[in-house]
């Protein structure tokens, strides 16, 4: 989604503001015509929304004195998101983020009528729009701040912003490497290639899509608290193309079984989705908003790897059940722990471990168990147990450990102490990954990309599950609740 201009102003406290950077796009701007319709408001020379925008801001002298559409009761503030006054009328949505010295801004296409202003969650641009201010603010804050440094930056973001959002359009906010890539560019190259894509691949084509689920679970065992459970998912991609312009398809596929993604959040190179696609939602009342697919990602991809997009979904069932018990005897601690594989989760890890951190207790002086699969271990810290499962459950799919532990009546200075592990309060931590499998059943296959490039390049998916934040608590003491069901 476009943008219609984009803006640095250096501002320091008790001086009046510059212009550092300012770009504008004539042609987005006659599609806001369009658009708006009576609603678009025009742009004003760079001095006056200056000026305005820091009145908006608060950052002039004038501000001073009370100004009573910004100050009053009755304003409702959306965080970085101003209406600025200017000669014509308001404009609507500016974008300014202030930090250190500088305030950048910039002024997203609104595709539709601005009156009533419509909602921010239905303008796509102003996602976008963030994205490339975040990914200039870290370009010019990247390595020295000297003033050389910042003032040598700001004259090579022309160049890079023509790179970055051609026409106005956002396709890749990571201006440090698309700094590295023109600067390793030959002085004698004879391609041509239009002013936003100076550079081209090198190597064999090649283009290499990865999905990592990560899974966070908390597991209580207990009848009044519910167990949580999350998928959260990202998929990178990597292409090395021949074509000055390359246009790629990318797209996910998932089983019949699958579980819906939710929450997708998209790249800005993405030129164009499906809507139902954008607004399935883990939090919809309904569930009619699940999108089961296809996903499809047309794009023009930037020259490194990047994340053509995150999503979330809420599976069935977590990969692992955990049982764990835990009871306090003076200086000696009895502890039970169950597990059980989901039968449909394929057995073989990468590795997979149970760590059963002991907090506020002191060192472990001894331990005795009783293991039915695996290794256990004491942690070098003397704090910690740590259950080496393997690569592979048993073929009954679940497993025990049961033991005493017994810590020092002595008290050292690098006890682990935790404010919230006090008493019988404590959990076990599972450590997993799984190659080639996604608890969703996503995955990318190579008939799902398409490449419209005379050349034909080489496809490598690979995908994996990796487990993140995955506790089970003591189902015989208090444990944080992340929810508590009232009809259990």
């Amino acid at each position: 989604m476009p943008v219609r201009a984009l803006w640095i102003f250096g501002h320091k406290q008790g001086q009046h503001g510059a212009v550092k950077f300012s770009r504008r796009y004539p042609t987005v701007e006659k599609r806001a015509k369009a658009f708006n319709k009576a609603g678009y408001v025009g742009i004003p020379e760079d001095d006056h929304l200056l000026k305005s925008l820091l009145l908006e801001l608060g950052l002039n002298d004038e501000s001073r004195n009370f100004v009573e559409y910004r100050d009053s009761c009755s304003r409702i503030s959306k965080t970085n998101v101003h209406t600025v006054s200017v000669s014509e009328g308001k404009l609507w949505p500016v974008l300014a983020i202030q930090n250190a010295d500088f305030i950048y801004a910039c002024l997203p296409l609104v595709e539709q009528t601005l009156e009533p202003p419509p909602p921010l969650m239905s303008i796509n641009s102003i996602s976008e729009a963030f994205s490339l201010l975040s990914g200039i603010m870290l370009f010019i804050h990247f390595g020295q701040n000297t003033e050389a440094d910042v003032s040598s930056k700001l004259t090579q973001l022309h160049a890079l912003i023509t790179q970055a959002c051609p026409l106005g359009s956002p396709i890749d906010a990571n201006l440090i490497a698309l700094q590295e890539a023109i600067g390793g560019l030959s002085a004698y190259q004879t391609h041509k290639s239009p002013a936003w894509r100076t550079s081209r691949q090198k190597g064999k084509p090649q283009i290499e899509v990865h999905i990592t689920e990560k899974v966070k679970s908390t597991l209580y065992d207990k009848g009044d608290d519910s167990d949580m459970w999350q998928v959260c998912g990202t998929v990178t991609c990597k292409c090395n193309l021949e074509a000055i312009t390359p246009n790629v398809i990318v797209g996910l596929s998932l089983p019949a079984n699958g579980s819906p993604l939710q929450d997708i959040l998209v790249h800005p190179c993405v030129t164009s989705v499906d809507s139902s696609m954008l607004i399935s939602s883990s939090v919809a009342i309904a569930d009619d908003s699940a999108f089961n697919g296809p996903y499809k990602f047309p794009l023009v991809p930037p020259l490194e790897s990047f994340h053509l997009c995150y999503y979330t979904s809420q599976v069935p069932v977590p990969p692992i059940l955990g049982f764990y018990q835990l009871i306090e005897d003076g200086c000696q601690i009895q502890i039970s722990v169950k597990l059980k594989l989901h039968e449909s989760v394929k057995n073989v890890f990468d590795h997979c471990e149970a760590h059963i951190p002991f907090f506020n207790k002191g060192h472990i002086k001894h331990f005795e168990y009783k293991v039915s699969y695996g290794q256990l271990e004491l942690s070098r810290e003397k704090s910690r147990l740590v259950w080496a499962i393997g690569q592979k459950f048993p073929k009954s799919l679940e497993i025990s450990l049961s033991g005493t532990v017994t810590f020092s009546s002595e008290e050292h200075p690098d006890d682990p102490v935790d404010p919230i592990c006090v008493g019988n309060t404590a959990y076990v931590k599972l450590s997993f990954r799984i190659l080639d499998y996604t608890l969703t059943g996503c995955y990318a296959d190579q008939h799902s990309i398409q490449v419209f490039s005379s050349t034909k390049p080489k496809i490598l998916t690979s995908r994996e599950l990796i487990s993140s934040e995955y506790y089970i608590w003591n189902s015989k003491a208090p444990a944080p609740i992340v929810w508590r069901s009232f009809f259990a």
